[in-house]
C-alpha cells in the first residue's frame, strides 16, 4: 500500500511513521490546492494521512495571536485535501481533536455525533469547523485525540508538559495513549473505516492525578500544587477544554484500549529508564 503522510515532522506524524515506515513524506503545503493535486497525480497513493495542523508553541495560547496561520493549517488545508482527494476517490485519514467539547455530557461522555459545545479557544474552534465539515463526506476517517501521551521525552508528550508545571489542574478528562491509539488506528485503516471515531482510552483522569502517579512511580521528590478550574483563567490566555468522550463506538469495533490509568502508569514505568527514579531525601 502506497501511503502519503502530511505533517511527518510533527509529534503525531512522527508516530505514524512507526506503523507506516515506508510512507512518502511530501514537502507540499496542504493549503495549496494546485500543488497538492499535482502531487497526488504524480504519486497516486492508496492512502493519505493528514497529521498536519497547528496546536501552538508552547501551547494553544499561541493560536490566539497567530490566527491566520492556525486557520490555514487547521481549516484551509483539510478542506483542500477534502476537495483534491475526493475528486480522485482517494481514501484518507484526518487527525482531529476532542478539544471541541466541554464537560462530561451529564456523565455519559460525548459521542461522535454530538455537536461541538466549546468555543473558548481559537484552536478549538478551528478544529471543530474542519471536523464538522469533513464528517459529512465519504472516503475520510476522522480520528479525534485528546491530550496524547506516551513514554517519550518529547516536549509534546502530555506527561513531559505536566512535569514542568508548578501547579497542575485537577479536572477529569479523557486522554489518548499514543501506543494504544496507533494499534487502533491501524486496525481502522486496514478495515477502510470512515466517519468519526473518538480515539481515547476508557475512563478519566485529571492532570493532577497523573502527577500524583508520577510522584509515586518516578519521582517521590517532585513537588507541585493543585490548580482548580476557578484558578485556571488567571494563568492562561485562551480557555482550555476539559471534557470526557465516549469510546463505545471504538469498542464496538472490538478495539478496546486499556484504561487511561493503566496506560498512564505503564508510560511512567517505561520513563524510569531515561530519567531514573529520584530517592527520598
Amino acid at each position: 500500500m502506497k501511503v502519503l503522510l502530511f505533517g511527518s515532522k510533527g509529534f503525531m506524524g512522527r508516530r505514524f511513521l512507526e506503523i507506516f515506515p515506508e510512507a512518502i513524506i511530501p514537502s507540499v503545503d496542504i493549503a495549496d490546492g494546485r500543488n497538492v493535486g499535482e502531487l497526488l497525480d504524480c504519486e497516486k497513493p492508496d492512502l493519505v494521512i493528514n497529521a498536519a495542523g497547528r496546536t501552538g508553541r508552547p501551547n494553544v495560547d499561541w493560536c490566539e495571536t497567530h490566527r491566520m496561520e492556525t486557520l490555514k493549517s487547521n481549516v484551509t488545508g483539510p478542506l483542500v485535501l477534502l476537495e483534491e482527494l475526493g475528486r480522485r476517490g482517494i481514501y484518507w485519514v484526518h487527525l482531529s481533536s476532542g478539544c471541541i467539547y466541554q464537560g462530561d455530557n451529564n456523565g455519559k461522555g460525548f459521542v461522535e455525533d454530538d455537536p461541538p459545545n466549546y468555543v473558548g479557544s481559537f484552536y478549538s474552534r478551528t478544529k471543530a469547523w474542519s471536523d464538522q465539515i469533513l464528517k459529512d463526506f465519504p472516503n475520510v476517517l476522522i480520528l479525534r485525540l485528546r491530550m496524547p501521551f506516551d513514554d517519550s521525552t518529547d516536549d509534546r508528550n502530555l506527561i513531559m508538559k505536566l512535569r514542568k508545571y508548578p501547579r497542575v489542574l485537577d479536572a477529569q478528562n479523557s486522554l489518548t495513549s499514543i501506543p494504544d491509539f496507533l494499534i487502533a488506528a491501524k486496525a481502522l485503516i486496514e478495515r477502510r473505516k470512515t466517519g468519526v471515531y473518538n480515539m481515547v482510552n476508557p475512563g478519566t483522569i485529571s492532570p493532577f492525578e497523573i502527577m500524583e502517579l508520577h510522584r509515586e512511580i518516578m519521582d517521590p521528590n517532585h513537588r507541585f500544587e493543585k490548580l482548580t478550574l476557578a484558578q485556571l483563567g488567571g494563568v492562561v490566555k485562551a480557555g482550555r477544554s476539559n471534557c470526557v468522550l465516549s469510546c463505545e463506538k471504538l469498542k464496538r469495533e472490538g478495539l478496546e484500549m486499556p484504561t487511561v490509568r493503566e496506560s498512564v502508569a505503564s508510560s511512567l514505568e517505561k520513563m524510569i529508564a531515561p530519567f531514573g527514579v529520584a530517592q527520598d531525601a
